[in-house]
């Protein structure tokens, strides 16, 4: 297998953001990328999609589910990513798949 046909491992997170936030997640984000960049082995990108309502979902690509793992164990220990996650009013459901090579 080359490293072009390699599974990735896939991050979906699903929350809530109260209209208020919503100014306060967008000014975080640039900020909670640079940190996952700078912090987070196996970090590959990550797209944010506004959903109805207050519902966004987060698609988070990493290199490994050890990546994955290792990086929720670390949870908001940087000041980009903590007030990202400070401006989230509730998880809706987080789940983890791999891309399909």
């Amino acid at each position: 297998m080359t490293a072009e046909n390699t599974a990735t491992t896939v991050e979906l997170t699903r929350f809530r953001v109260l209209p208020e936030n919503t100014d306060a997640l967008l000014a975080a984000r640039p900020a909670m990328l640079a940190d996952f960049r700078a912090d987070r082995a196996g970090f590959l990108d990550a797209v944010l999609v506004r959903l109805s309502g207050d519902e966004w979902l987060d698609i988070v690509t990493w290199r490994s589910p050890e990546d994955f793992a290792a990086s929720r164990a670390k949870g908001a220990n940087r000041p980009g990513i903590e007030a990202f996650f400070s401006a989230i009013a509730e998880l809706v459901s987080a789940e983890e798949g791999t891309t399909a090579p």
